[in-house]
Parts: C-alpha cells; structure tokens; sequence
C-alpha cells in the first residue's frame, strides 16, 4: 500500500462515497488510487470550482463530508469559490490538492504556488502530508475539524509523498468523534419555558440548523399555536401550506409574514444565523443554537440556549403549557388566503415573454413534494423563495457567499447523494453560462436532473440593483447562445419555451427524461 492508498482507504472508512475533481500531473498518485481502490467514485467535473461547489452542496445536503480533489497551482486556485461556499455556510467539506516534489518546494518550480497560505483564510484545518508516518494521523485530524468544527479542511500532499510505502494502519471512525447531540443546561431551559409560558404573541423563526428537526418543530408550533415562519435557506422545512406556518421572513418573503413577526411579544429563533437578508427584529428572542458564538451574534438574546434543534425541542414541548388558539390561526388563514390569491394574480398565463411568477407557479404545480431543488443566485432564486410554494422540498442554495453558478454543480451532486429523489435546479442565463460544461458532466454520468433555465438575456438583478443605486444600465445585457440546442448537442435533451402555453407540457416532459434536461424559457428582463 502507498501513502496515496492509504488517505483513499482512511476517507473511505469514514464515509467518504465520491471525491469531486479533475486528474493531473500532480495528483495522479490520488487518482490512480482511487481507480484501483473501486469502492470511492471519482467524480471527473470540467472545472474545479465544480467540484468544490459539488462538494459544498453533497456536504449541506446530507451533513457528511464532501471531498474534492485537484493539482497544484491553478486546480487549487480554481477551489477557492466552492469552498469559501462551504466555510460561510458551515458545511464539511475536505480539499485535497496534489503538489510539487518536496525537494523542489520553495524555489518556485513550475505551478508550485504557496498552497499553506492559499487555504489558511478559508481552513479550519491545513496541513501538508510530508511523510508517511503523518498520513493516517493528518487525515483523520483534518477530517474531524470539518465534521465537528463545520468547516473546510485541507491537505496538501506533494507528488514524491504520494508514492512512498505506507506500513501504518487503517483507523474507524468508531472512538474518534464525539456525540454531536448537544442539550442545553436544565437551568436554562427552565428560563426559556418560563419565558414562553408568561408570553403572549409568540412567532418561531426556523433556519437551517432546524432542518433535522421537522417534526419535532411542527409539534412544538402547534402546542403553543405559534406561526413559524423561515429563513430562505430552509424554506421548505415545514409545508408552507401548512395553517402555522407564514412561509418565508426576509428580502425574498411575504409581506404578511414580516407584520405577524412585527407584532409577536416573543421570537423563537431555532438554527438561524439573523443574516441581514432575514433581517430578525430587535425583540424578546429565545435562541437555540448548535453553534454557541451564534447566540447573541447580532443582538443580545433573552436566552440563549447552546444546543441542537432536534435534541433540545423535546424538552420545550415538554415542558411549556399546551394552548389553544387565540386567533393567530384564523388571521394566518386569512393573510395567507390574500397572499396566494396575489401570487396566482401575479402568474399572469397570457403574459408574453412567459411572467417569472406562472414559471413558479407550474413548478408548483409538478415538482414531487420530496424533490430536492437546488438554486442559482440572481433573480431566479428570488422568484423561487417568494412565489414557489414549498411542501415538503428540500432547497439548497448559496447562502452567505451568494455565488452564481451554485445551482448545476449543486443539482449534481444532489442526484449523486440522493438518486431516488426528483432533482430540480432552478437557474438564469447568467449563473448558468458560467458554470454550463458541468451540463456534460451530468450527462457522462447519467443523471437524469431536471434545468429549468429562466432566460432574459441578462443580469436581471444586478440590473436591478444598478437602478436601485441610481446608476444607468450598463454591463448587464447578455447574448446567448441556445440552451437548448447546446442541451441536445451534449447528448441531454432540451426544451424551448417561448409562449406560456407551453410550459407546463415542456417541464413535464423534461421531468420525465432519464437524461439530464434543460428547459430554457424566455422570460421578461423587465418584470423584475
């Protein structure tokens, strides 16, 4: 066995199923590795910030540890935009990058670049395996940092280290990770039961670090008959068509949800990180956080509670008093009936090109209420967030990086994670174009994803955000080529929809394709 053997046999012991990346001169060792081993699928993308965007969306999706894997030089300059995805949305998420010979590190050999300090703003975890004493010792430590700290980890290991003789053993996982089920102090839960008990108009805020918790949180609401509503991130964990829940708070949510929210006494924030596109009012908050440096982050919370969601819920219900409705559910009723009879105004079907809203609303309509829909950034995602109306979905997008191009590479590795489930991705011509070769790689490995592409021809939002700042329109008008046909050309298969009448036979038929699909739609640049 070589060392490079080894760290394929190590990541495998520990879960690892699929290493994203591209083969070249300083990581063939890896490569060949992972060929001979036969067990770890080695994903080949058309360009690394594909696999690190892939390896950020596995790692979000299924909370285990996304992989990716290049040369040195400019494959791990090419990383950097997916894994900083992952470091500001905590996800674990491990690079591996090759480098150049230990005897020619430092005079500047060809694509050697100072790869330590590359990664150290973006690691939890950075280290460069030098010997092969180190290999086992160093891959577990870096894969502990990503899955205990939620951060990116990184290994360097140099082409020469790769090859030599590895005598050491293969270690489980078993012993070497703590229980991650946190619950907070009995004292302090008291304080929050207390705090519930005594308050009157109570709303729960839900985001992503709740998204274990689904029906722990849904018990929890209707005890006390608290509206939930969520963060963009974790639209979709509870139905939205559910009588507590008033969908969405922030930039991309309801105005109603923003009143209810407004005139609650008591906010119960659960996994949300208060990001200024939530914008969480200064109000009594109990906040409940696997992460404590969260918990008072943006404002001080009337307490705080260190935990996870899922463990801590129990205990709440439990203790807090059962109520009955105080009429929160019939203004809910009656706010939500006004709010969707809105949105069905706004999915005007006649309109030409075919209006953002109907787009949402057929997508309603046909995506399977367990699919997995992944996002672009870019108006796309905000149609999606306010006028998709979310079951039992999970959405995966950018969240604090706010990259464009996340969308496909998420929609790939979603397919891989998940192959039973429906996998829609919901981009723009701009996002797209920028990332559209990974469209291949979808196709090579069969992956019968869904692209519905809403195509202005341009930078619609950041066209937007130029008239917001009172500047003239410029840069943001964008020619195209076919989607479609570059879609059929790849061995995919493409839909073009220019009138909306045709929308709904296109996307259902894409859905059914057992080859990746895109489904380009012309849509109107001024609308948003």
């Amino acid at each position: 066995m070589k060392v490079a053997d080894a760290i394929i046999e190590q990541l495998f012991e520990w879960g690892v199923k699929h290493i994203f990346g591209i083969p070249g001169h300083t990581c063939l060792g890896l490569v060949e590795a992972i060929r001979s081993h036969g067990k770890v699928d080695f994903v080949r993308v058309r360009h690394e910030e594909g696999a690190s965007l892939m390896a950020s969306a596995y790692a979000k999706l299924t909370g285990n540890i996304g992989t990716c894997l290049t040369i040195a030089g400019p494959g791990a300059t090419n990383l950097m935009t997916g894994l900083y995805d992952a470091k500001m949305d905590r996800a674990p998420v491990l690079a591996l990058t090759g480098q150049v010979k230990l005897q020619y590190i430092g005079p500047g050999s060809f694509q050697e670049i100072d790869q330590q300090a590359l990664f150290e703003s973006v690691s939890v975890f950075n280290e460069t395996i030098v010997s092969e004493e180190q290999t086992v010792e160093l891959v577990i430590l870096a894969l502990r940092h990503s899955l205990i700290e939620r951060g990116v980890s990184h290994l360097s290991i140099p082409n020469d280290v790769q090859t030599k003789v590895f005598n050491g053993k293969i270690l489980p996982r078993d012993g070497f990770l703590p229980n991650m089920r946190v619950v907070p102090p009995e004292e302090e839960l008291r304080k929050a039961i207390e705090l519930i008990n005594s308050s009157e108009k109570i709303t729960i805020i839900a985001g992503w670090g709740c998204i274990a918790g689904r029906e722990k949180l849904l018990e929890f609401a209707e005890k006390i008959q608290a509206p939930v509503a969520t963060t963009f991130r974790a639209k979709g964990l509870i139905p939205e068509m559910h009588p507590l829940s008033i969908g969405v708070l922030g930039n991309v949510g309801s105005g109603y949800a923003r009143k209810i929210v407004n005139k609650s006494d008591l906010l119960i924030v659960l996994g949300s990180s208060f990001s200024d596109m939530t914008n969480i009012p200064d109000k009594p908050i109990i906040h409940i956080d696997i992460d404590p440096i969260q918990i008072g982050r943006r404002r001080g919370a009337s307490v705080g509670l260190w935990g996870d969601c899922t463990s801590t819920l129990p205990y709440l219900i439990e203790g807090v008093n059962e109520r009955k409705s105080n009429g929160m559910v019939d203004e809910i009723r009656k706010k939500k009936k006004e709010w969707f009879e809105r949105l069905d105004r706004e999915a005007d079907s006649n309109k030409i090109p075919v209006r953002p809203p109907y787009i949402m609303k057929t997508l309603t309509e046909l995506v399977e209420e367990d699919a997995i829909i992944t996002t672009d950034v870019g108006e796309n995602g905000w149609w999606l967030g306010r006028n998709f109306i979310a079951t039992n979905q999970k959405i995966l997008l950018s969240g604090y990086l706010a990259t464009m191009g996340f969308g496909l590479p998420a929609a790939i590795a979603s397919k891989l994670a998940m192959p039973d489930k429906q996998v829609v991705c919901v981009t723009g011509d701009g996002g797209f174009s920028q990332i559209m070769g990974e469209f291949m790689t979808a196709v090579e490995r069969e992956l019968p994803i869904t692209v519905v592409l809403m195509n202005n021809h341009a930078l619609g939002m950041i066209a937007v955000e130029q008239k917001m700042e009172r500047y003239p329109n410029f840069a943001t008008k964008l020619k195209n080529a076919d989607f479609a046909e570059f879609a059929e050309s790849s061995g995919g298969a493409g839909y073009h929809v220019k009138r909306p009448e045709d929308l709904e036979d296109a996307l259902n038929s894409a859905m059914k394709e057992k080859v990746p699909s895109l489904v380009d739609i012309d849509t109107d640049p001024k609308r948003f």
